[in-house]
C-alpha cells in the first residue's frame, strides 16, 4: 500500500490556497505517513493569459521557515518533507542550479508548464493549431528541457499537455510520439533521474494518469527504476486521488517498488 503522495501544493502555489496545515491534517486524515510539500517555481512564467502579478514564485526563506515548524508540530502524526516544483525551461538550467544549491530540498520535480511562451492550461497555444503540432512540440521541449536542466530529481506530469488539447486522448498515444517519448525516457535514465506516475490525469478525467500506462511500461522497459507517485493535489480532498489505481499497473510492467527521496537520494519501497 502507497503511504507516501510525493506531490502536494499549498498557497504557496498561486494555483492553490490551501494552508500548508490543511494539507497535513488532510495527509493524516488520508491516512499517510509520509508527504511532500512541492509548491511552484516556475521562474520566468507567462503573465500573457492572467493578471501582472500572476508570477509562480514565492518567498522560500518563509517557506522553509513555515514547513519547518510544522514539521516538528506533526512529527508524531506524519513526516514532511520539504520539496519544490521547477518549472523548467531550455534557458533556465543555471538559475536552477543555483537555486537547489542555495536551499537544502529534500526532493526536486521538474516539470514543463511552458511552451512558445505559453502555458497549454490557457489553451490559446492550440488556437489555429492540431493537437498533434502541439503535443509533439510539448514533447520536443521536454527534451530540451531534461538535457538543458539537470537540477531535479523526476520529470513530473509528462504529457500534460493532453489535459487541454481539443480532442485530450483521442488525439493521444505512445505510439504516435515514440520517437520524441523515447528520447526523453532515455535523457532521464542516463541522467539517474526519475519518472513521476501523477494521478491527477484521472482528476482531469483522462483514463489514465501522466503519463500513460504504455509510457511507464515503456520506462521500464528501456531500464528505468526511479518511480514516484504523487496526486499533485492542490487541495486536501486531491490528497492520494485514485492511488489504489495505480499498484497493479506498475507492478503489471514490472515495478516491485516505489522511490522516495531523503536528501535528494532515492529509496524504494515496495508496492
Amino acid at each position: 500500500m502507497i503511504k507516501c503522495d510525493s506531490h502536494l501544493h499549498t498557497y504557496y502555489s498561486m494555483d492553490s490556497d490551501s494552508p500548508v496545515r490543511d494539507m497535513i491534517e488532510g495527509a493524516i486524515r488520508k491516512g499517510l505517513e509520509r508527504i511532500y510539500i512541492t509548491d511552484h517555481y516556475d521562474e520566468d512564467y507567462p503573465t500573457l493569459h492572467t493578471a501582472p502579478d500572476y508570477v509562480q514564485i514565492f518567498d522560500l526563506e518563509e517557506y522553509f521557515k513555515e514547513i519547518n515548524q510544522l514539521k516538528e508540530e506533526y512529527a508524531k502524526e506524519i513526516d514532511v518533507y520539504i520539496g519544490v516544483e521547477f518549472g523548467l525551461q531550455p534557458h533556465l538550467g543555471d538559475f536552477y542550479r543555483e537555486l537547489a544549491k542555495k536551499y537544502p530540498f529534500e526532493y526536486i520535480v521538474g516539470s514543463l508548464h511552458v511552451i512558445d511562451g505559453d502555458d497549454p492550461y490557457a489553451r490559446r497555444i492550440f488556437d489555429g493549431k492540431t493537437d498533434d503540432e502541439v503535443y509533439r512540440r510539448m514533447f520536443e521541449e521536454t527534451l530540451l528541457c531534461v538535457k538543458n536542466c539537470q537540477d531535479f530529481d523526476v520529470l513530473g506530469h509528462l504529457d500534460y499537455v493532453v489535459r487541454y488539447g481539443h480532442e485530450r486522448e483521442k488525439s493521444y498515444s505512445y505510439e504516435k510520439y515514440a520517437t520524441e517519448i523515447d528520447g526523453i525516457l532515455r535523457a532521464l535514465i542516463q541522467g539517474g533521474k526519475g519518472l513521476e506516475v501523477n494521478t491527477s490525469g484521472f482528476k482531469y478525467g483522462l483514463p489514465f494518469p501522466h503519463p500513460t500506462f504504455d509510457v511507464i511500461k515503456r520506462y521500464r522497459e528501456l531500464g528505468g527504476e526511479i518511480i514516484t507517485i504523487g496526486s499533485d493535489a492542490h487541495i486536501p480532498v486531491h490528497i492520494s486521488y485514485d492511488f489504489h489505481r495505480t499498484p497493479a499497473v506498475l507492478e503489471e510492467v514490472g515495478f516491485k517498488y516505489y522511490t522516495e527521496f531523503r536528501e535528494r537520494k532515492p529509496y524504494f519501497y515496495p508496492i
